[in-house]
């Protein structure tokens, strides 16, 4: 049977832990609908859609580029990726968690607004992440078009959801969220890691 998901190569990643990884990546996305949420009176599906559309669409793109990135340098590094892969996805997760457990439960933005002026920045910077866990996918032999389409469309659904989240109960969810996505990236790259060192 082929295997949709990986090129040649030894580095492999299940789709259950593509999947994970993915809801990973999503929480910081999911974080900010959650706040867009909060600041929209409308609770209908349109504007929920819109933001998912934003956020899931960028959070393809930047992985796509970091993929690239990745590949051009991949020959160059080989002996070192996996460590490369497990600081970037460590360095990720651990600022997700800094930032779930600090003490503001204010958002970044009190704007409701889906203007394409406030919509930009806040894509661009809920997926600058993702930019840099595109480039660990470049050590890792993976099709990058299915990747970062499940990326994508995960992305898009748990952004729907939490911008609804938001205005059906505001910040309950938002901290708690961003941390399980800290924890998820981090175990992943430690995964990375142990599998290249052959430890499991």
């Amino acid at each position: 049977m082929p295997d949709f998901l990986h090129t040649k190569g030894n580095g492999r990643m299940t789709i259950i832990e593509l999947i994970i990884l993915a809801i990973g990546l999503s929480m910081d996305a999911f974080a900010v609908s959650v706040c867009k949420g909060l600041a929209m009176n409308d609770k209908g599906f349109k504007k929920a859609i819109i933001v998912g559309l934003w956020f899931g669409g960028f959070q393809a793109l930047m992985p796509l580029i970091g993929f690239f990135l990745g590949s051009r340098f991949q020959e160059a590094i080989s002996a070192y990726d996996h460590w490369i892969a497990f600081f970037l996805l460590s360095i990720i997760g651990v600022n997700m968690i800094r930032e779930a457990l600090s003490k503001s439960e204010e958002c970044d933005t009190n704007s409701g607004s889906l203007a394409f002026r406030v919509m930009l920045p806040m894509a661009i910077a809920t997926s600058i992440d993702a930019l840099a866990v595109g480039i660990t996918l470049g050590f890792l032999n993976v099709r990058i078009i299915p990747a970062v389409s499940l990326i994508g469309i995960t992305t898009f659904i748990l952004s729907v959801i939490g911008t609804k989240a938001g205005c059906s109960f505001g910040m309950k969810y938002k901290s708690k969220a961003e941390f399980a996505g800290g924890i998820i990236l981090i175990i992943i790259g430690l995964k990375i890691l142990l599998e290249h060192l052959g430890v499991i």
